[in-house]
């Protein structure tokens, strides 16, 4: 056949109810991981549940051992050791689990107007707008003075209280924002959370804010903290729903932080649920900090890769040199897993039809990404192109080709040129969304599937 497929519901192999089934496990996933320390949590149980152990608890690997890593709470690394050398190269599929938020400033409360406010600074790409006047719930963790440290969640219990930050009545707007342009209608310093209003009942003359004093004792009854304790505190408001149907048909997904968590979650059942042991040593690695550039020591600009492949050769081998590091690397094949822009019809103009990714067309390989003159991108040679496509057609994938926006319109990036810099052969593979970075992004439930099918046979069968 010379034109590419029909879309995917029109293919006669689609199995809707079991499409619909492994979405099931996805939104509860969702809901259950919406920070990096949630999901690694969550990626941590199953793997555990799976027959996964820490991989310093076992000195010597050997093929079919299935171990995993944690980098400071924030990465998750998952392995299972394959046939053939390991200096032959590793599988890597890698994604990335922090999403778009807003975070609290380190001295964020203070009281004005009898109202109680903390102030925030948001985290990666957003528009502001779309976080006014929407429920938030406040995640994080805290190390309190003594040490002690505090997970906390707020505003995801059915009785929970919630956040928001209030946006100006459309009334008295007109002027005050109407004549700004749109990535200033709220400005990032007018994004501030309500989070009291009924002063403290303590009598003592030195407390001057007695609203912000009146919340203080609610966190210190709660939690044990002090005004100070916010300095050593990750704070994180994300939206307050769950993830949901969308449509009358039930065939997309509506939810907060699908990038990148819908590759995360089908990345990490791929691996769990291989079949037999793989040619290749599968890994799949939840990264931290991409949405800001991969920076820090949990994102791919560190050498965590580098450090946990050369534990592996180590365990494996009974010895390790950098010549087998490099080898292992250059040796590599990698799935940079990361959400390309679905076409809205609504919006087409800022796309290019012809190579723009649809919803319900299966999972999408992205050659390059990058903005305008390819930019901050690893554009996968034509080799490797071809080797990911044949192993989609082979095994029968539902795919298609995706590009991020016109020439000029902007664009994007993602982890792959990080893993590419080290000698791995990478090409972005995933999914599409609607919506992307909003706090409510669309997904497709057949490309959800499509994509795990798509990660299971690269660990099964890329060589």
């Amino acid at each position: 056949m010379l034109l590419k497929k029909e879309n995917g519901w029109k293919q006669e192999s689609v199995d809707k109810v079991r499409v619909f089934d492994f979405c099931k496990e996805y939104k509860i996933s969702l809901d259950k991981g919406k920070t990096e320390r949630e999901y690694v949590r969550y990626a941590i149980e199953i793997a555990e549940k799976n027959g996964f152990v820490k991989a310093e608890t076992k000195e010597q690997l050997v093929p079919g051992d299935k171990v995993f890593y944690v980098n400071r709470e924030k990465n998750v690394v998952l392995a299972v050791i394959g046939e053939n050398p390991i200096t032959e190269g590793l599988n890597y599929v890698v994604s990335h689990i922090d999403s778009p938020r807003i975070d609290l400033k380190q001295n964020p409360l203070y009281e004005e107007l009898e109202l109680a406010y903390m102030k925030t600074h948001y985290y990666g790409g957003i528009k502001k707008y779309q976080w006014a006047s929407i429920p938030l719930s406040l995640h994080g963790v805290v190390i309190l003075a003594n040490g002690e440290k505090k997970d906390i969640i707020i505003g995801e219990g059915e009785d929970d209280p919630v956040f928001t930050i209030p946006d100006l009545l459309p009334h008295l707007a007109a002027k005050f924002q109407g004549e700004r342009k749109t990535g200033e209608v709220i400005k990032g310093e007018e994004l501030q959370i309500i989070v009291g209003t009924i002063p403290t009942k303590i009598k003592n003359s030195d407390v001057k804010e007695l609203i912000k004093y009146a919340v203080l004792e609610e966190l210190n009854k709660a939690y044990g903290m002090i005004e100070e304790d916010f300095i050593s505190a990750e704070f994180q408001l994300v939206p307050a729903f769950k993830a949901k149907d969308v449509g009358l048909d039930r065939s997309l997904i509506g939810a907060y932080g699908q990038d990148d968590r819908i590759c995360a979650y089908t990345s990490l059942k791929a691996i769990l649920d291989l079949d037999g042991i793989p040619k290749k040593t599968a890994v799949t690695f939840l990264a931290d900090k991409e949405e800001t550039g991969s920076n820090g020591s949990t994102g791919l600009q560190s050498n965590y890769l580098e450090y946990f492949t050369s534990d592996l050769i180590n365990r494996v081998k009974g010895n390790y040199s950098d010549l087998d590091l490099r080898k292992a690397l250059w040796n590599s094949n990698a799935l940079s897993s990361d959400v390309n822009a679905a076409m809205d019809p609504i919006f087409k103009g800022v796309h290019e039809a012809q190579n723009a990714a649809k919803l319900n067309y299966g999972i999408v390989v992205t050659k390059f990404t990058g903005s305008r003159g390819k930019s901050s991108t690893n554009d996968a040679d034509a080799e490797y192109v071809w080797s990911i496509r044949n192993l989609l057609n082979k095994n029968g994938i539902i795919w298609q080709t995706g590009e991020l926006g016109r020439v000029d319109e902007g664009g994007g990036g993602t982890v792959a040129m990080f893993l590419a810099q080290v000698g791995i052969k990478t090409i972005d593979v995933g999914p599409a969304l609607l919506a992307m970075h909003s706090p409510f992004e669309v997904s497709s439930k057949l490309d959800i599937y499509e994509t795990y099918r798509t990660y299971k046979v690269f660990f099964e069968d890329m060589v």
